[in-house]
């Protein structure tokens, strides 16, 4: 099957997958915001509320996305808030014509607030809570962050999807080699442990008193860092405050070695990277042409020239330093 034969996943596919599970929708299907792979949220006939969330053909194995259930199901299991995949018949992963899905229960919450420092120091426990789950075993499966993957996979895609115009091509390419030179001698991890991998606002709920951790879908091995790095926002001085209020509450349950505060500028040049990579791999998706249409735009390519001017200045930057 094509990765982007979602086309064929029409209404019907989708409820008559979700009643195999003798799980019965009496509610339309609410496509939730997701173009990796599709998520429908829904009202079942027991009263409760749903997210049937169907994978994109091709991207991970049976075994990665298993890999990734277990990791969520231990973490459950020692009582950190995360959106795991529900067991039927001691299965959480089901294939249905062809399309592997897998269901939730629907959770609730405002958004995350990344400047609410009160927050921030909430999180920090709950990521050294799961660091501390995820040192415990490797993912046998699932990859690493890799400058191979996020870097040189990524610039292949973006060159060979021809979106960038002859006009952009060279400025574009020029500062995109400067900064990937410079990250590929900067990215030394230390220590790689299982990580959520994509740890945003967007990727966490605030219930109150507590916070929730949902999609694990980009779980993989990598510095801890990597978890903690995309909360930092600002000018110096409030990234550095940021970061001390995350670590001190962090390093209540997990051990943080300081050296990796010096892979947060790597790492953020190789998400932006990848992202632009990411978009150009996906381009011939319906749906992304349709919602990211000004990529294929000039506007947006000397954007990201403007982008990784300053990613490379940043990087020529002393990293951030904390006492410990």
């Amino acid at each position: 099957m094509s990765e982007y034969l979602f086309s064929n996943l029409t209404p019907d596919l989708i409820l008559d997958a979700i009643e195999s599970l003798g799980i019965y929708p009496e509610s339309g299907l609410l496509a939730l915001n997701s173009y990796e792979n599709r998520v429908y949220q829904f009202l079942a006939d027991d009263g409760q509320r749903y997210v049937a969330k169907f994978y994109r053909p091709q991207r991970w194995t049976n075994a990665q996305i298993q890999e990734e259930h277990d990791f969520s199901h231990q973490l459950e299991t020692a009582e950190i808030p995360i959106a795991a995949p529900l067991n039927f018949d001691n299965k959480t992963l089901f294939n249905y014509q062809g399309y592997r899905f897998a269901l939730f229960n629907s959770v609730g919450g405002r958004i995350f607030e990344v400047d609410n420092l009160d927050q921030l120091e909430v999180l920090g426990r709950f990521i050294g809570r799961l660091h501390q789950e995820g040192q415990k075993a490797p993912f046998k499966y699932r990859p690493q962050l890799s400058t191979e993957e996020f870097l040189i996979n990524a610039k292949e895609n973006i060159l060979q999807s021809d979106l960038v115009s002859h006009a952009m091509l060279l400025p574009f390419t020029t500062v995109l080699d400067q900064v990937s030179e410079l990250t590929f001698e900067k990215y030394v991890p230390f220590n790689e442990i299982r990580l959520h991998g994509d740890c945003h606002a967007g990727n966490i709920l605030w219930t109150g008193e507590e916070l929730m951790f949902v999609d694990l879908d980009d779980a993989r091995q990598g510095p801890a860092i990597q978890d903690l790095w995309m909360m930092l926002s600002g000018d110096r001085a409030n990234q550095t405050l940021q970061l001390d209020t995350l670590l001190c509450a962090y390093q209540e349950f997990c051990d943080f070695d300081y050296r990796e505060l010096q892979l947060i500028e790597p790492l953020r040049a190789m998400r932006m990277i990848n992202y632009m990579g990411w978009l150009a791999k996906r381009w011939h998706d319906p749906a992304f042409q349709r919602n990211f249409s000004w990529f294929a735009s000039d506007k947006y390519w000397e954007q990201q020239v403007l982008a990784l001017k300053e990613q490379l200045a940043a990087l020529h930057e002393p990293a951030l330093t904390l006492t410990p």
